[in-house]
């Protein structure tokens, strides 16, 4: 159970850190140092904090035990199997665990018949009647397994509906859907599970994903688009008994080799060793057959054998039901544990700390740097009225005259940031006139006029290879205007940084340099599989355009709208500091002169108001005091490295 310890350990941290960012908001409330920017920036790294997830895909061909591989890494504490996992098709839609506290426990299953439309899997969650939904009674072990059954079924229908739904059919190469004597094709009766249960692993924010043979993976474009790509850890499990089958390297090649065995958290998992547990061979012998086949698939997927893990899935379940560590370390499945824990838990936590160390480091700097320049400005007041003790009349309106020159001089100053305001506000419609959605709506829109009326292959070809085109075009000229805006910003800090003593430091930066990746990695995936040759003579004109915008143009879109909220945040967090600094300077010397003005008039006495100001200098300095309190323990957390399976063991 080392790798759910760990993830346990992760889940612990992760929610301390939230309540510890959750403190330093109500500090900044209770000491009315918050305005809505800070509020928004806070409240959406605490709402990223709670959702996050942990992303594991399981894929394999069939009949390689992935549904046992998952029961036995992470549910064999429920003391059965979760997943249904005899002989034959466990799993024939893609399936994700997870937990929802929002909804009882329940399967949500899609039919196959959804297919016939355009729309996605994410756009169809947000319709939940069009699911059909099962309840899981989650005390009854017997109907857990019964109603988890159902992400298994089938129905049979004609080779025509077959292939309307994508899958392909009496294919010599791809066998798993092939015409029956009655003429007829079995294939997955839903096009996608969401299973929602109550398990601790899941309530602690893993998701699990499991995935269909090959024939089912390619029919889905969510699974090699989206899902998959964005899993924080992909297990690729085949047989012991068999190796690498065509099947098996045709799954490598398309969906996980290609890029992916470099990436953190990508394993091969040698499944089922314990078919080679011979009683007539010694131990060494059955040692030396299993590296073989170990040795023999790292040749043909063309990986270190470090990265292939032999194990027996359904003897470590059943060694962790009954406690029996020795069978358990003969299946070796701790050895996975810890090389998944490994890779997979610092990996993702630095992800998380990374991004909230950001934030906080940026909100943090702005609240200090308030501070402290509401002390110097108090301090300033303070050595004013100090030096006006046993002047007359005449220095005390020469100290008027001097607060009120500076404050003329920064009345000037403000002009040029008003100007700034409005360059800053030209730069920001240009940059959404480039990066916003009504742009990639209009090159949607026009690359699906030319596809339809293409007569040619050509022209197809032509318009997909366009519509990349132009999508790069808008991200290099939206970067310039980022480039544009920083260098901007970066002149007026310092400016007033000299001339009015304002502690700005340096503008937060911002890149769309995953977003181009993105766009580079979608239209690799169009040039391997829509858009080439042998596709575009295969398949009618009709069928090729809606598979690009069904399978390519969303997910470009869903990478735009992903950027567009990022670019929104960042110019929020740009101009805020200065906003926040020239008013709190603005108010600094307005206090100042009437503090003056009020000792020229005799409103009130020299004495009375230094020793108000330095009660004032009293409670900023515990203000800082505390901030720095409150933010420590933030940063004892975000520093906090969860320790490795071999270091914890």
């Amino acid at each position: 159970m080392m790798l759910a310890q760990q993830f346990a350990a992760y889940s612990r941290w992760r929610t301390l850190l939230g309540e510890a960012i959750g403190r330093f908001q109500d500090w900044l409330s209770d000491n009315e140092l918050a305005d809505a920017q800070s509020d928004m920036r806070i409240t959406h790294l605490l709402e990223r904090l709670r959702e996050d997830r942990l992303n594991v895909a399981f894929v394999a061909e069939f009949s390689r035990g992935k549904s046992e591989l998952i029961n036995a890494i992470f549910f064999a504490e429920y003391g059965s199997r979760m997943l249904p996992s005899s002989a034959g098709r466990t799993t024939m839609c893609p399936t994700e665990l997870l937990y929802d506290d929002t909804r009882p426990p329940r399967i949500d299953l899609l039919p196959i018949e959804t297919r016939a439309t355009n729309a996605s899997v994410s756009e169809y969650k947000r319709f939940p009647d069009e699911w059909r939904t099962v309840g899981l009674e989650v005390n009854s072990a017997e109907s857990m397994q019964e109603a988890l059954k159902q992400v298994s079924e089938t129905k049979r229908v004609t080779p025509e509906e077959a292939r309307n739904f994508g899958f392909v059919v009496d294919n010599a190469e791809l066998a798993s859907f092939q015409i029956g004597s009655d003429g007829l094709v079995d294939i997955p009766r839903w096009r996608h599970a969401v299973i929602n249960f109550p398990h601790p692993l899941l309530k602690q924010g893993l998701v699990i994903l499991d995935t269909p043979g090959l024939n089912a993976i390619g029919t889905e474009p969510e699974l090699t688009l989206s899902l998959l790509p964005n899993a924080h850890a992909v297990l690729f499990i085949l047989a012991a008994d068999t190796g690498v089958t065509q099947s098996d390297l045709a799954i490598w090649k398309e969906y996980i080799g290609d890029g992916g065995a470099t990436k953190r958290g990508r394993m091969v998992v040698l499944n089922k060793i314990d078919s080679m547990w011979d009683e007539l061979k010694s131990p060494q012998e059955i040692e030396a057959e299993i590296k073989k086949q170990v040795a023999s698939c790292a040749t043909t997927l063309n990986l270190p054998s470090r990265q292939i893990f032999p194990v027996s899935a359904h003897k470590g379940l059943v060694a962790k039901i009954n406690g029996d560590e020795p069978l358990l370390e003969r299946s070796r499945l701790p050895k996975l544990e810890s090389a998944l824990s490994q890779e997979l838990i610092p990996a993702k936590q630095e992800i998380v700390r990374d991004s909230s160390e950001s934030d906080f480091t940026d909100e943090y700097q702005r609240v200090r740097g308030l501070l402290e320049q509401r002390l110097a400005g108090l301090r300033e007041q303070l050595n004013e009225l100090t030096e006006l003790r046993g002047k007359n009349a005449g220095v005390v309106e020469y100290m008027m005259g001097k607060v009120r020159s500076e404050k003329e001089e920064f009345e000037t100053g403000l002009q040029r940031y008003y100007a700034v305001r409005s360059v800053f506000s030209t730069l920001t419609n240009n940059l959404f006139g480039h990066l916003g959605l009504d742009a990639l709506r209009q090159l949607t829109h026009s690359t699906r006029e030319t596809m339809l009326e293409a007569t040619f292959s050509r022209a197809l070809s032509d318009a997909m290879a366009n519509f990349f085109v132009v999508a790069h075009e808008a991200l290099n000229k939206s970067n310039k205007e980022i480039s544009e805006i920083i260098t901007m910003m970066e002149a007026v800090y310092k400016k007033f940084s000299v001339e009015h003593g304002l502690k700005l430091g340096s503008p937060t930066t911002f890149s769309l340099l995953r977003y181009e990746k993105e766009i580079d990695r979608l239209e690799n995936w169009c040039n391997t599989h829509l858009n080439t040759m042998l596709s575009l003579i295969r398949h009618e004109k009709k069928n090729v355009t809606q598979k690009f915008f069904d399978e390519v143009a969303m997910q470009v879109r869903r990478a735009f709208e992903k950027a567009n909220r990022d670019a929104e945040i960042w110019l929020r967090a740009i101009m805020a500091p200065m906003e926040t600094q020239v008013r709190e300077h603005q108010i600094q010397l307005k206090r100042r002169l009437e503090s003056i003005k009020r000792i020229h008039l005799a409103t009130d006495t020299l004495e009375d108001r230094i020793l108000e100001l330095q009660s004032v200098e009293n409670t900023l300095q515990q203000q800082i005091e505390s901030l720095g309190e409150v933010s420590a323990v933030v940063r004892r957390l975000l520093s906090v490295q969860i320790p490795s399976v071999r270091r914890a063991a």
